[in-house]
């Protein structure tokens, strides 16, 4: 038996080494841009009182002419601004933290729970259900301004917008393509668990799924072999 030759090891030049090192580096370019995300989402903060002191003021001054669809249009309004600023945490933080550091905020007790195990593929997943989430709000107001839509029209809405039954309809396929669009991305990222083992950590999660028991090479995971005992 002939002996096992010695790896050979490659020591990476000076200069590769430099050019390697600047182009990681290059990921604190995105810093700025997630700085000014966080100027965004102060403008988010102040557009939102603006509109609450608007709601209020319209209440308080002429309470016999609020009509619920208007207080329901305003309020919906409201949570529009909240969910884009929710979708705004999401890409700041979650961004930042897969694509230039890690936040150092382990054992805080205001932790996001899903920054513990963020990453492209579920960062991608909660901001498309974000986006439908923010579209869903945009389609039911929709839906309250054409309630009194006459030959296909609607005009003279609580927004001061003119709806046609063509326009609502493209707004309904859109939140379609949004919806089949994130089951895509769901089932896409879904897709990678099968290729771990059963006891393996995913993505900073347990993996579970139906043939977990089994494992990749017939051998059954120590806590269902446990369970089975207990049985």
């Amino acid at each position: 038996m002939s002996p096992t030759p010695p790896v050979r090891q490659y020591r990476p030049s000076p200069g590769s080494a430099l050019v390697g090192y600047a182009i990681f580096a290059s990921r604190w370019l995105q810093a700025p841009l997630y700085l000014g995300l966080i100027v965004a989402q102060a403008i988010y903060v102040v557009v939102f009182m603006v509109e609450l002191w608007h709601l209020g003021e319209g209440v308080i001054a002429h309470p016999e002419k609020i009509e619920e669809a208007d207080i329901m249009l305003a309020v919906l309004g409201l949570i529009d601004v909240v969910m884009i600023a929710n979708l705004l945490i999401m890409v700041i933080i979650g961004g930042y933290e897969t694509f230039v550091s890690r936040i150092n905020v382990d054992g805080h007790p205001d932790q996001p729970e899903w920054l513990s195990h963020v990453n492209a593929n579920v960062l991608k997943v909660k901001l498309a259900m974000a986006i439908i989430g923010i579209s869903s709000i945009h389609l039911l107001k929709t839906f309250i301004e054409v309630g009194d839509m006459t030959d296909g029209v609607a005009k003279g809405t609580e927004t001061g917008q003119d709806y046609s039954s063509e326009g609502v309809m493209w707004q309904v396929i859109i939140h379609t393509v949004f919806i089949l669009s994130a089951l895509a991305l769901a089932w896409i990222d879904r897709m990678s668990y099968h290729k771990v083992a059963p006891h393996e950590v995913h993505d900073g999660v347990a993996v579970a799924y139906p043939d977990a028991r089994s494992g990749l090479g017939g051998t059954e995971a120590p806590e269902f072999a446990d369970t089975d005992a207990r049985h």
